[in-house]
């Protein structure tokens, strides 16, 4: 019967629709990466959702966050995403959590239900919890490397960890995991050297804050707050979403 997935299923076939339809894919960050594998996963036709976020829309989302609207700044991006993938699919099962993910919380989360897991969070220590939680369940996981401060889209690409090169969080990344005995980690990265932001104080986060009230992390607590463009973490999240669709639909 036509449906909104009939497109897909000329390419996947029934099952692999069904599939999709049956599986829960948790996404660690919904932001300028995860707001575009959210995207593209719910239009895939992936059925079951959790999203975890604490984080509020800024108006310094607008540039690159598939969710970010002048009508929904200061709206909790969990919320949004989820209100914007029911109405892509009202039969969208979305479980959403609005904290900061850390070891601290990690019990917290259902990760034996899991079919699939995106990291798509901005911390080193919170990227290996995620990687160490599920490499012991055995869930598939693909992690998020550094997506700011670079320009061209064409430079990224799906590997293995240990096949990164030049992204200094990639390097950081392999460092800890071969320390921790993980032999390999599905990853999308780009080999582009971080261009430097132009150090401009009169449009700079750190002096002129906007972040909305209440906001438990702003992004005035980075050493460095990287610059973005449109079009980098777009290109990451659907290169996340078209890997994760294409495994689970293999799994059959």
């Amino acid at each position: 019967m036509l449906n909104q997935f009939s497109r897909t299923q000329l390419l996947l076939g029934g099952d692999a629709i069904q599939k999709l339809a049956d599986s829960r894919v948790a996404v660690f960050g919904v932001g300028g990466v995860g707001g575009y594998v959210c995207e593209a996963l719910v239009r895939s036709g992936v059925g079951h959702f959790d999203l975890i976020d604490d984080d509020k829309v800024c108006l310094t989302n607008l540039n690159r966050q598939i969710i970010a609207t002048r009508k929904t700044v200061g709206k909790y991006k969990a919320e949004v995403m989820s209100e914007r993938m029911h109405e892509i699919n009202p039969d969208v099962d979305v479980r959403i959590h609005k904290c900061f993910f850390l070891p601290e919380n990690a019990d917290d989360f259902p990760f034996d239900e899991y079919d699939y897991i995106v990291d798509a969070v901005d911390t080193v220590t919170a990227k290996i919890e995620l990687i160490m939680r599920a490499k012991a369940l055995g869930v598939p996981v693909i992690s998020a490397m550094g997506a700011g401060n670079k320009l061209d889209a064409d430079r990224l690409k799906i590997a293995d960890i240990y096949e990164t090169k030049v992204c200094p969080l990639a390097r950081v990344m392999r460092y800890e995991l071969r320390k921790r005995g993980v032999k390999k980690l599905k990853v999308v990265y780009s080999d582009e050297t971080p261009v430097r932001p132009l150090e401009d104080m009169s449009i700079s986060c750190r002096s002129h804050c906007i972040c909305p009230p209440g906001a438990q992390h702003k992004c005035t607590e980075r050493r460095d707050i990287p610059g973005s463009v449109a079009f980098v973490p777009a290109v990451a999240g659907l290169l996340i979403a078209g890997e994760i669709t294409k495994d689970i639909a293999a799994q059959l």
